[in-house]
Formats: structure tokens, sequence, C-alpha cells
């Protein structure tokens, strides 16, 4: 496996050559330590919501910022929507609206954690993440991305294939392309229209293959980033390709779901 990228071509044909990440690499060494320290979870700004998902389950999250178009972040397991609260917070002041949100059956608890009810099941996340679209656009979205880790990631692709979704982009961080019954497979990828950008560590190599197995199966718009990284899902964020990883998500926003 190598530490690449590469974005489908126009369609009917096959995708091009790998382009290696060096100017993303030199870009974080530039930035410094920023990349490599973890940051600490800061609602600040944001305010607690609460929301059904598609199949009635009540679930709690956070709102930051406001924009016309809306950025879903799911979060992986064992983690809760904390894990999201710095990347919200910088796509917030971006200009977009950020839904970070707990998963049925997460519940961190306290001031900032939120408590979702239900039972952890991880089959239904696809539902989750549908009421997750639906809460978006009655606050005003017009544009909706998706970007889920892990099993999140996996979750966004099942639900932007659903009848209406709608949806302009997803991106997964290690998305695994079937994770206790939560399944993504062609057939399922060809009703994702949106565009799709597959991320995950060269060192985490199961995961590694599904985004590339992934990327080779979905329709275009596409692409695929294998990251000079052990890190899995939303600890990719941290480490020494976190600004990377936070460059490269919002240059994709920025050409399928601008603010």
């Amino acid at each position: 496996m190598r530490a690449a990228g590469r974005t489908a071509p126009a369609p009917a044909l096959a995708p091009g050559p790998a382009r290696v990440l060096g100017w993303l690499v030199a870009l974080a060494l530039v930035v410094g330590a920023c990349g490599g320290q973890e940051r600490a979870a800061d609602p600040s700004g944001s305010v607690a919501v609460s929301f059904p998902s598609a199949d009635g389950v009540r679930l709690e999250g956070r709102v930051f910022g406001e924009g016309s178009t809306a950025i879903v972040l799911s979060h992986m397991r064992p983690a809760d929507q904390r894990s999201w609260f710095d990347v919200a917070g910088r796509l917030a002041g971006a200009g977009y609206l950020v839904l970070t949100y707990n998963f049925r059956g997460y519940c961190p608890g306290g001031t900032d954690g939120g408590c979702s009810e239900g039972e952890t099941e991880i089959s239904a996340l696809g539902n989750d993440v549908r009421g997750a679209i639906a809460f978006v656009r009655t606050r005003g979205a017009t544009r909706v991305a998706l970007i889920g880790a892990s099993m999140g990631g996996t979750a966004s692709l099942v639900a932007a294939a659903e009848e209406g979704a709608n949806v302009d982009a997803v991106i997964t961080l290690s998305a695994p392309a079937s994770i206790d019954g939560l399944v993504v497979d062609r057939d399922v990828l060809a009703r994702v229209s949106a565009a799709k950008l597959f991320v995950a560590g060269v060192g985490d190599a199961p995961y590694a293959a599904d985004a590339e197995a992934l990327f080779q199966i979905a329709p275009q718009p596409k692409r695929v980033e294998i990251l000079p990284s052990d890190g899995h899902g939303t600890d990719l964020l941290s480490g020494g390709q976190g600004e990377v990883l936070r460059r490269l998500i919002e240059t994709y926003l920025a050409q399928f779901a601008p603010a």
C-alpha cells in the first residue's frame, strides 16, 4: 500500500495513476506541530439540540455556526460526538452550519457530551444519519455534506444512498465496507450520486484496503487518499497528518459543497 491519492477522471475512463501527496506532507511540515497535537474537545459557541432518527429514536447533538450548507459529522466506535468538536468549530468558522451528534445508545453525558436514547444497534445507524440530514434541513440548509469516521462513514454512505437524501458530498475516514450488519456494497454505492472522498491511513491496513475497494466500485465523482499514518477514523486528525487531513477535507468541501 502506498501513501497516495487518486481522483477519478471523466466518466467511462479508468482511474488515473496515483498522485503522491508530497505537497500535502510539505504543508503539514510548514504548519508545524498544530497537526500533531491532541486537541481538546471544545464546544464553545455551539448549542445543544435534539432530533429524531428516521425511525424515531431521540438523538442529542450540538450545532456549530450557521449557513446554507450543512456538514453532518458522524462518530466512530467507541468515540462520541466530542471527537468532532475541533473540526466542527473550524468548519463553522469557515461559514458552514455543522452538526455533531451521538448515535443511538451513546450517552457520554456531562455538560457537553449529550445523551442519545435507544440501544446501540450498528445496523440501524443509517437511520440516525438520515435523521441528522432531515434536522439540518429544518435549520435552513439547502446543501448537505456528510463526514463520518469508521462506522460513521459507513452509515453516511448508507444514508446517502436512500431515495431523497439529496446529499452533495460524503467524506469517509477509515470506513469499513461492512460492520455488524451495516453494509456498503456495489448496489449501495450505485445509488450515491454525491461526490465521494475515501480516506484511510496506510498503517490501518484493513481500512485502507476497504477505502481502495470502495473507490474502485463507486460511481463518479470520487477520490481516494491513503495517508502515511497509522491512525483510524478521527484519530487521523491528530498526529502528523492531522493538518493535512483537515485541509484535504476543506478543499473537497469547497469543491463540492461550498459554504
